[in-house]
């Protein structure tokens, strides 16, 4: 369940945090993993500076001021958001007086710069674990294409064959809201390709003891990540029964245990193309991924991830 590597893997985070909750739980659990060495968290799409603040503050909160923070560029979002309509600054309580200047860690103001800079410098090939839409990874690569030779690219990324509840595939989320980036970006040459589409992340919820332990935890980072969680949840009805009980959905956390295990997973290796409309399509002509496309035991992965969160 582990990484073969014999030192921790080095990885940077391309992440939307602060839209869905998601990405504070995936931040949490891969800060939690031994077999990575976090290089950098780059803030992706929107308000990136917004969601730069809960980076910084989750970082603080976590004792890791010593990992860099990179602010992405900002996109303008569309009049109509794609599978929800709540506001994309659900987090925003959070952080409402925090002052992003105020973070005592290397902080880029130019972050597609700095994740280059550092891509480029490092003797060893880079793991980009990006759970977000691809904008930052897109212009880096408009900047300096041979990155991509420099890089594993792991992703939470696409629906091969069922997604958001249907038995069909689906344009997903961080895929259609960047369309002409995400294009790019799994056109690209990369040392390694990976990604779990909704066929495998969408499964991710904790229930049960799971939760709770979390749920009841004293532990710093995890109240964080749960205040966070209570705040994004308000908006929805019987929120606090939600909150209470079970997770939301965490499609991220596949994300980062891809980045250094595929052992739960059933692999397949296939070309994968993304189509005007934002579908994610099979293609023996396209460039090959890894695609994490079912479970060999979500149980085992929900305890795993729960261990992992609680620091285990």
């Amino acid at each position: 369940m582990t990484s073969p590597h014999s030192s921790p893997i080095p990885v940077i985070l391309d992440t939307d945090i602060g839209t869905d909750i998601d990405d504070t739980w995936a931040i949490a659990m891969m800060l939690r993993c031994p077999e990575l060495d976090v290089k950098m968290i780059l803030s992706a799409t929107g308000d990136t500076t917004y969601r730069a603040k809960i980076i910084t503050r989750l970082l603080e909160v976590a004792g890791r001021t010593d990992i860099p923070v990179g602010i992405g560029i900002p996109q303008g979002k569309r009049a109509k958001p794609f599978y929800w309509t709540e506001p994309a600054r659900r987090q925003q309580r959070w952080v409402e007086n925090y002052n992003l200047t105020q973070y005592p860690g290397p902080l880029h103001t130019d972050g597609i710069d700095a994740m280059i800079r550092m891509i480029m410098d490092s003797p060893e090939i880079v793991t980009l674990i990006c759970i977000g839409p691809l904008p930052n990874i897109a212009e880096a690569l408009e900047r300096e294409p041979s990155i991509a030779a420099k890089c594993r690219f792991v992703g939470m990324h696409g629906s091969i064959r069922i997604g958001y509840g249907k038995n069909s595939p689906v344009a997903e989320y961080n895929v259609f809201e960047e369309v002409l980036a995400a294009q790019k970006v799994f056109s690209a040459p990369w040392h390694e390709a990976i990604i779990t589409p909704l066929d495998t992340c969408e499964a991710i919820v904790l229930t049960g003891e799971n939760y709770q332990s979390i749920f009841h935890s004293s532990d710093p980072l995890l109240q964080a990540t749960i205040e966070n969680y209570r705040i994004w949840s308000l908006p929805r009805k019987n929120h606090g029964e939600f909150f209470s009980q079970k997770s939301s959905t965490l499609f991220d956390t596949v994300a980062v245990y891809l980045a250094f295990s595929t052992e739960l997973l059933v692999m397949e290796r296939m070309g994968v193309r993304i189509s005007d409309d934002g579908f994610t399509v099979p293609d023996p002509a396209a460039l090959p991924f890894s695609v994490a496309i079912d479970w060999k035991s979500l149980p085992a992965f929900e305890k795993f991830l729960t261990r992992r969160l609680l620091g285990e």
